[in-house]
């Protein structure tokens, strides 16, 4: 029996079998051969966990939503920093020459169509009425400011918070909310209509109690134009 075993797993008996030198087995080999192989089991457990990590539920976070951030002193010497700037470095990674900051910015009404924003900070910025439509927010910092009755059809927003910001009226019909939060957001009489929100984040959007009304330039139903019916 113990001889059909070796011989049908020849690999595995090579590895532990006793190697001799003059007649003396060699200690050191086996337990070579030995570490070798805890080496490659413990290998195997860690792409399983990597991969039971990457298939799994987990839902993904807005920027600004995860931790705190400490924000930088505001530069009020750069008499050019309220001055509307579509990024010219790529939209995947939110990269910049440096910090885009439009903290306590007037910029109502603003034309932004088919800007770059990425990596945009607003805090306390006046945006209401302003034209997104098929602009691109990645990984903005958009909260505590006043998006009231603006623009965002057909807009990307990727990982953005809205934490604190009113959103009265504001479009967002058919634009892509991936991992966006409206947490404390005011979103009354907003518009979803065709909107892509992520499971997690949709749930989220349905239990906030200002997404009622009705748009006044849509005439859209809020809560129905983000799918948040009875059963949400």
């Amino acid at each position: 029996m113990g001889g059909l075993l070796l011989a049908g797993n020849s690999g595995i008996a090579s590895a532990f079998a006793p190697q001799t030198s003059h007649g003396r087995t060699n200690v050191s080999t086996q337990l070579d051969a030995a570490k070798h192989s805890d080496n490659q089991i413990a290998g195997a457990a860690s792409l399983a966990l990597a991969a039971a990590l990457m298939f799994s539920p987990m839902p993904a976070f807005a920027d600004g939503q995860t931790k705190e951030f400490k924000l930088p002193p505001i530069d009020y010497s750069d008499k050019q920093r309220c001055a509307l700037n579509s990024s010219k470095m790529g939209q995947a990674n939110a990269a910049r020459d440096k910090l885009y900051d439009l903290r306590e910015c007037n910029l109502s009404g603003v034309n932004g169509k088919e800007f770059d924003l990425s990596g945009v900070i607003m805090s306390k910025t006046d945006l209401s009425k302003a034209n997104f439509r098929e602009a691109q927010f990645s990984k903005a910092y958009l909260r505590d400011s006043n998006f009231d009755e603006a623009d965002f059809t057909n807009a990307i927003v990727d990982r953005a918070s809205f934490k604190g910001s009113s959103l009265k009226g504001t479009i967002f019909s058919n634009a892509v909310l991936t991992a966006t939060s409206f947490e404390g957001a005011d979103v009354e009489n907003a518009d979803f209509t065709d909107a892509y929100i992520g499971d997690y984040d949709i749930r989220s959007l349905c239990k906030n109690p200002t997404l009622k009304g009705e748009n006044p330039i849509t005439g859209a139903d809020t809560r129905l134009s983000a799918t948040c019916g009875p059963g949400r």
